[in-house]
């Protein structure tokens, strides 16, 4: 297959993210390549050896995920197409014949750790956690003797020769996390009325209320922050960068006039798309089918209206 038709993903082979990339129809259509690292995955896309990569971005429990976030504001720029919601819940995968009591040593990827920290403390209070790249680079670990137990999906077990000791275990009932399918800048996705838009802002410089005036461009428009982050920018103590998600799509005027207003007062502004929102929506597709509750005057005949007005006032009819 061609680069055109292959997606990229943080793998190995048995990760959630392979699980969330195969809940996309056009998975099945593409060859599908697992990479060592974010990084690694994004850099494809980057370099033209694949035409998108899916990663994860924010846990329900754990929150943001800091490499997806950082590769995205730094580097040649992406953008995000498409994003999966994926419940999640480990298993505990053994060696074929280990016991609970056997356990010693654990592994997962980071992100898995607070996820499962009450049910370890609980049932291995003994047990050593050590990190993997990814929960299923752990479960590989297990099967070549690296460690007793690895935290990874129940359907990862197959795929290492390894058995599910215990299942469905979360501290958090109703854990999820959001994966972005991130390709090369192009037009954005079309509207759906129930979509997101992210962006990375960086301030100008360090004020009191500087971190307010960038809000009021949303708040004075009505748009709803989804998701708001600082990240450091590698420049020194105290420099950071917000990583933004926002109801709305940039064809929205409310949307769009808040994002010129960002660009007029802010010395660096990257766009990472405008997409539809993850979920079960009415029809059956991606997309939650619940779109944003405007407030009186917000609505794009709002702003057409009041542009209009402008005009008039300026042409001497108002």
């Amino acid at each position: 297959m061609t680069s055109a038709s292959r997606y990229t993903y943080l793998g190995p082979e048995g990760t959630f993210t392979e699980a969330a990339l195969r809940t996309l129809p056009e998975a099945a259509t593409r060859e599908l390549v697992p990479m060592v690292s974010v990084p690694a995955a994004l850099d494809a896309v980057r370099g033209g050896e694949a035409a998108a990569a899916l990663v994860p971005i924010e846990n329900s429990v754990e929150g943001g995920v800091t490499a997806t976030l950082d590769e995205l504001a730094t580097g040649k720029p992406l953008m995000i197409y498409r994003e999966v919601l994926l419940p999640i819940a480990f298993a505990l995968l053994v060696r074929p014949g280990t016991a609970l009591t056997d356990i010693k040593t654990v592994t997962g990827h980071p992100v898995a750790q607070p996820q499962v920290r009450n049910w370890l403390a609980a049932q291995l209070p003994h047990a050593v956690w050590e990190s993997s790249a990814s929960n299923a680079d752990g479960a590989r670990l297990v099967r070549e003797g690296r460690y007793d137990a690895a935290f990874a999906g129940e359907f990862a077990a197959a795929t290492y020769g390894l058995q599910p000791l215990v299942t469905d275990i979360h501290d958090a009932r109703n854990a999820e996390t959001r994966f972005v399918l991130a390709g090369r800048p192009a037009r954005p996705a079309a509207r759906t009325g129930a979509d997101r838009t992210s962006l990375v802002v960086w301030l100008g410089d360090d004020h009191p209320g500087a971190l307010l005036e960038l809000l009021q461009e949303f708040a004075v428009r009505g748009v709803n922050l989804m998701r708001i982050e600082s990240r450091p920018t590698g420049e020194g103590m105290g420099r950071y960068c917000f990583s933004v998600d926002c109801e709305g799509h940039i064809t929205d005027r409310r949307v769009g006039e808040a994002l010129m207003g960002l660009k007029r007062t802010c010395p660096k502004v990257r766009f990472l798309g405008s997409y539809p929102r993850a979920g079960d929506g009415p029809d059956g597709r991606t997309g939650d089918g619940v779109g944003p509750l405007l407030r009186p005057g917000t609505t794009d005949a709002d702003f057409v209206a009041a542009a209009d007005w402008l005009a008039r006032c300026q042409d001497g009819r108002a």
